[in-house]
């Protein structure tokens, strides 16, 4: 259970209620939260393969953040911008924390993934060097190499006559420095790394549970002799690039699939933004790296270890189930199999909220399924932000469509690194006859909607899927999130003026329940928080619940200052960026804010008022959303905030999913006023609790139906909030 730190005075800022300082950088907090990713690879309460995983996670998102967050404050810097941020600093400054931050979170990596390749080691999996290998597997490793990997190679001269090439975005490269037998000129080349070709391969092995790898590049040091023959190899090193990969949408292109066409190629050429050299390079050979790049000093990192570890999950063998979590098993909602799957009846008969993974995505998939094969479907709208690739969503509107149903599908060409596939599902929907819409160049589609109009005996009843979570069955097995199945009237004409909204630029007014943005989301939250105000001023509670992904905006953040100022009690769960400096004297004394980490990536938003009494109650005002509290989600994007009115997904949702939130104690950080982080410790008289693992052990209630028991009853006495 959470209480009400003490709260901590900035000394060195002294009253900072109306100045810069009493928001925390952006970009920082996104860096202290992969420090938290990171932190789980180092959890020994975690399997050793997970703690891989997190690692390789971890380095993931940091090169993400490099082409999209860093390559944004050297593009502001070299245009000359002086703006500051929402903090107070400018471009410069923040690039030389960042820089710092990241270097601090880079040499913690190598020192994790040094102690988890010992315990991999212990566990017979392992890592092997030249020296490791006997004459069987040389044998084994020059066989593979000649007729595997030397076909694909393309071995490239650095002279004159050669001019440097282009090395793509995350490609690696070892550079030579040589020189040919019997002869004093020193000669460079490359080989590039095809990136088809997996970083790790494993060795043959008669023993089942060991498993041993080696990297490409030893490989490729190995057989040089066979690359460049008659050479005498003076001195070598790996390197690897990172490129600006932020896609800029210019509202003068008036062809948006062909500009995203275009862009996309220019993304593989984009600008280096961190050169990463491996330290045993010789300095000649890393100064013509460096002049052929034009990298700037701050631009350069020296590798002393191994770098690159993205790639580290493809060690996770599942030869060893032993040291992986215990499979899952998602659940199916018993109520959808009271009406023998049929979807139209089980929501006919009440709202039902599914969490996922904890209950399986196919409820999902197979209630487009059912609304593709029932002939009493005659249309079907679709928002599609990000799919899987080989996207069963993406087949059953082709399908509808083909059967003679009237479908349109909303394809979000915007959502980064996923602009490729969208584009192609694009073109296959409108070969099949859907109707497909792009959205604004000014915005981005971000919100989860599905709706289906189906004739029946009283006439056209819709039906709605609204989620906080991506089409993505994929992603759905890992990220945390809540999907909406129902029929409400009211709900279903807002969703219908949200998509003509979408496809006909109509904005949405006078909506009946759900609030809309980039027009609503900001103005209802703010009208709840300050509501919650006022009940204190009362005399009555005011108490504030949220949960979601980042807390960015500077002026909701504002609202929750003067919220904690007037007494109301704020509970913030946020997973990773959070911009609000909690527990300070003066400001935010009655605000906590921890962050969740652990197996699954808590990504579902939802927002909970007092209405009057402390949280949990029945009367509490409670909402779900597509949208994140940022300024892209308030004011540049088209998200949904939907109201939850049916007591049985109200109950779930607040005293179920929120409540287990706050209780955890197992894999939960306490976000402190300097922005850093602090794991919570479970004190020797108090129960350990760990949410992600309730939920995969007790069932949703929502989904329950009439299987509602005694065992389900008492589970639910773990969750009782003090």
């Amino acid at each position: 259970m959470i209480i009400i730190h003490k709260p901590v005075k900035i000394s060195d800022l002294g009253p900072i209620n109306d100045k810069p300082e009493r928001f925390y950088n952006r970009e920082l907090s996104w860096l202290r939260f992969n420090m938290r990713v990171l932190e789980e690879a180092e959890n020994k309460n975690h399997p050793v393969l997970e703690r891989l995983r997190f690692l390789s996670i971890s380095a993931s998102n940091l090169d993400e953040f490099f082409m999209v967050r860093v390559a944004g404050l050297y593009g502001l810097i070299r245009t000359g911008i002086t703006e500051l941020s929402q903090d107070g600093e400018t471009p410069k400054n923040q690039l030389t924390q960042v820089l710092i931050l990241a270097g601090q979170l880079v040499e913690r990596q190598q020192k994790t993934f040094e102690l988890i390749k010992k315990k991999l080691a212990v566990e017979q999996i392992i890592i092997t060097n030249r020296a490791d290998l006997s004459k069987g597997d040389m044998k084994w490793l020059r066989n593979y190499f000649e007729n595997e990997i030397f076909p694909i190679l393309t071995p490239l001269a650095i002279d004159p006559a050669h001019p440097f090439p282009f090395i793509s975005n995350l490609g690696f490269s070892l550079a030579l420095e040589f020189a040919k037998e019997g002869e004093d000129e020193i000669t460079h080349a490359l080989i590039s790394i095809p990136n088809k070709i997996k970083r790790f391969l494993q060795l043959p092995d008669q023993d089942d549970k060991q498993a041993r790898f080696i990297t490409i590049e030893t490989i490729l040091e190995l057989f040089l002799d066979t690359t460049f023959p008659h050479f005498k190899i003076l001195g070598k090193g790996l390197f690897r690039i990172i490129r600006d990969s932020e896609i800029e949408v210019e509202e003068e292109s008036e062809d948006l699939v062909r500009y995203f066409e275009t862009a996309l190629k220019r993304r593989r050429r984009g600008s280096v933004i961190r050169l990463e050299i491996e330290n045993k390079m010789p300095s000649s050979l890393k100064k013509l790296i460096i002049e052929e790049f034009e990298a700037d000093a701050d631009q350069v990192y020296d590798y002393k270890g191994f770098f690159g570890m993205s790639q580290l999950n493809e060690l996770i063998t599942t030869q060893r189930p032993d040291l992986l979590f215990k499979s899952y098993t998602p659940r199916i909602p018993e109520r959808v199999k009271e009406f023998n799957g049929d979807f139209f009846k089980a929501i006919s008969k009440k709202d039902m909220i599914v969490h996922h993974p904890y209950e399986t995505y196919d409820v999902v998939l197979d209630f487009l399924a059912s609304a593709t094969d029932d002939p009493n479907v005659i249309a079907i709208k679709q928002t599609l932000y990000r799919t899987d690739k080989n996207s069963k969503i993406v087949k059953y509107l082709i399908s509808a469509a083909e059967s003679g149903k009237n479908v349109t599908a909303l394809v979000e060409l915007k959502a980064r690194f996923d602009e490729a596939a969208n584009i192609q599902w694009a073109r296959d929907l409108e070969r099949a006859g859907v109707q497909v819409v792009y959205g604004f160049m000014h915005l981005k589609t971000h919100a989860k909607l599905s709706l289906i109009m189906r004739k029946e005996p009283d006439g056209l009843k819709q039906y709605m899927h609204l989620a906080t979570g991506n089409y993505n069955p994929i992603t759905a097995k890992v990220y945390t999130d809540l999907s909406l199945f129902t029929c409400d009237k009211a709900l279903a004409k807002d969703v219908v003026d949200v998509f003509n909204y979408i496809t006909g630029y109509a904005k949405p007014e006078n909506l009946r329940k759900l609030a809309v943005s980039p027009y609503g989301i900001f103005d209802s939250l703010v009208a709840n928080i300050r509501q919650e105000v006022k009940n204190v001023k009362n005399g009555i509670a005011g108490n504030i619940w949220f949960k979601m992904n980042s807390l960015v905006d500077g002026a909701i953040i504002d609202e929750l200052y003067l919220a904690s100022q007037a007494g109301v009690k704020i509970t913030l769960i946020v997973r990773g960026i959070c911009c609000l400096r909690p527990g300070v004297k003066g400001l935010s004394e009655n605000i906590v804010v921890k962050s969740i980490v652990g197996r699954f990536l808590e990504h579902s938003r939802i927002y909970a008022f007092g209405n009057g009494a402390e949280l949990p109650n029945d009367n509490a005002k409670l909402y779900m959303a597509s949208a994140d509290l940022m300024p892209r989600n308030l004011y540049r994007r088209v998200e949904i905030c939907i109201p939850i009115e049916n007591p049985t997904v109200h109950q779930q949702i607040l005293s179920h999913i929120l409540v287990a939130n706050i209780k955890d104690n197992m894999q939960s950080w306490l976000i402190n006023s300097d922005g850093s982080s602090t794991r919570v410790k479970v004190s020797k008289d108090e129960e350990k609790f760990n949410a992600h693992d309730y939920f995969m052990t007790n069932a949703s209630l929502s989904g329950r139906g009439k299987s509602i028991n005694k065992p389900y009853k008492a589970a639910t006495e773990k969750l009782k909030y003090k």
